[in-house]
C-alpha cells in the first residue's frame, strides 16, 4: 500500500542546520531532521521488525507497571509527551489514566503529529487533546497548560539516548523549566553485547537504511540539493567509549555535491554522522537526570534488563 502524505513546510533552521554540519571538519547532521513525515513513518516500521528490541521491551515495561504510573499525579492532570510518534505506548497508559484531563503531544514533524492526535481524539472522545508542533529540543517557552493541573511528562523511546551527555542534561533542565513541579515518566536503553546492538540498528531488510537514507532526499527535495543515495551507505557502529550505537551514511566513492548552491566534497569512507543512541546504566543516566535538576524516584526494567523506564521528579 502506498502512502500518500503532505509535503512539510521547511524550517527556516533546517537549511542553516544542514550547511553548518555539512561544511564542519566532521560532517554531522542532527538526528531531529531524520523525522520528516516519511522518516517518521519509516521509523515506525523499524519498532514492528523482530530485531528492534527497544519497542516492544519498554512497551512489556509500559504493561507491567501501568497501575502504578496511573498513580502518579500528574495522571490526573495533563500528560504531555515528548515525540509523540505512533502513539501506541500513549494508548496504553491513556487506557489506565482514566483521570487525565488534558493530552498534548509535542513533536517536530507536523504531518505525523496530527495523524497521531486524530487517532487519540477518536479513541478518547472525552479527552482534551491539543497537539503542538514544536521542536522539542529547543527551549519550549509557554505550553498552553493551566496552572492548576499537575503534569506528567512521558518520554519514551530512549530519545534522550540521542543526545551528548551533557545536551540530554541541559534538555532535562529545558523540560523542567518549562514545566516546573512536573513528574517525568522517560524510557532509557541499556548497555548490551554488541550483536544486538548491531542487529537493531542495522537491520537485514534494510529498513533502517531507507530511513537513514531518506535524510539525503528530504535535504535533495527541502534545500535544492543533488545527493545520490546510491552513493551512499547506511553504517552502523558500536563506539564502545562512548557506549552509544553511531549512524553514519558513507560515501561509496569520491564526490562532488550541490548543498543549497554550495558544493561539498567528499572523500570515498567519508561519513556524514546522522544519530547517536546512548546506552546507560543507571548510575550514569542518574547522574544525568541530577545535572538536569531532576531527582530519580523509581526505576523499571525488563528481565533480560535491556531496558529501563525512569520515574523522575522536579528536585
Amino acid at each position: 500500500m502506498t502512502k500518500h502524505v503532505k509535503p512539510e513546510i521547511t524550517s527556516p533552521a533546517f537549511k542553516t542546520e544542514i550547511l553548518a554540519g555539512l561544511t564542519a571538519a566532521r560532517k554531522t547532521i542532527s538526528s531531529k531532521w531524520l523525522y520528516d513525515d516519511v522518516g517518521s513513518h519509516l521509523f515506525e516500521a523499524i519498532t514492528e521488525l523482530d530485531v528492534y528490541y527497544p519497542t516492544r521491551t519498554e512497551l512489556s515495561i509500559l504493561e507491567k507497571n501501568k497501575q502504578k504510573y496511573a498513580r502518579i499525579q500528574g495522571a490526573r492532570g495533563a500528560m504531555v509527551e515528548l515525540g509523540s510518534g505512533s502513539s501506541r505506548k500513549t494508548n496504553l497508559l491513556l487506557g489506565t489514566f482514566h483521570d487525565l484531563s488534558v493530552y498534548m503531544p509535542v513533536d517536530i514533524s507536523a504531518n505525523h503529529l496530527k495523524e497521531a492526535a486524530d487517532r487519540v481524539r477518536r479513541a478518547y472522545p472525552s479527552l482534551a487533546v491539543i497537539p503542538v508542533t514544536a521542536d522539542f529540543t529547543e527551549p519550549l517557552g509557554q505550553l498552553p497548560l493551566l496552572p492548576e493541573l499537575p503534569v506528567l511528562v512521558f518520554f519514551p523511546g530512549s530519545t534522550i539516548g540521542n543526545f551528548e551527555k551533557e545536551e540530554a542534561s541541559n534538555l532535562l533542565a529545558n523540560i523542567k523549566k518549562a514545566m516546573p513541579g512536573a513528574t517525568m515518566l522517560v524510557g532509557v536503553d541499556r548497555p548490551k553485547d554488541e550483536d544486538t546492538l548491531i542487529e537493531a540498528y542495522d537491520d537485514k531488510t534494510g529498513v533502517t537504511a531507507a530511513f537513514n537514507q531518506n535524510l539525503l532526499q528530504r535535504i535533495n527535495r527541502e534545500i535544492g540539493a543533488n545527493f545520490n543515495l546510491s552513493a551512499f551507505r547506511h553504517k552502523a557502529v558500536w563506539n564502545r567509549s562512548k557506549s552509544r550505537i553511531e549512524m553514519h551514511l558513507e560515501s561509496l566513492s569520491d564526490q562532488k555535491v550541490t548543498v543549497a548552491e554550495q558544493t561539498l566534497t567528499l572523500e570515498e569512507g567519508e561519513t556524514i554522522h546522522t544519530e547517536n543512541s546512548h546506552k546507560y546504566s543507571e548510575d550514569a543516566f542518574t547522574a544525568i537526570a541530577e545535572d538536569g535538576g531532576w531527582q530519580v524516584q523509581d526505576i523499571d526494567t525488563d528481565p533480560k534488563r535491556h531496558f529501563s523506564v525512569y520515574t523522575l521528579t522536579a528536585e
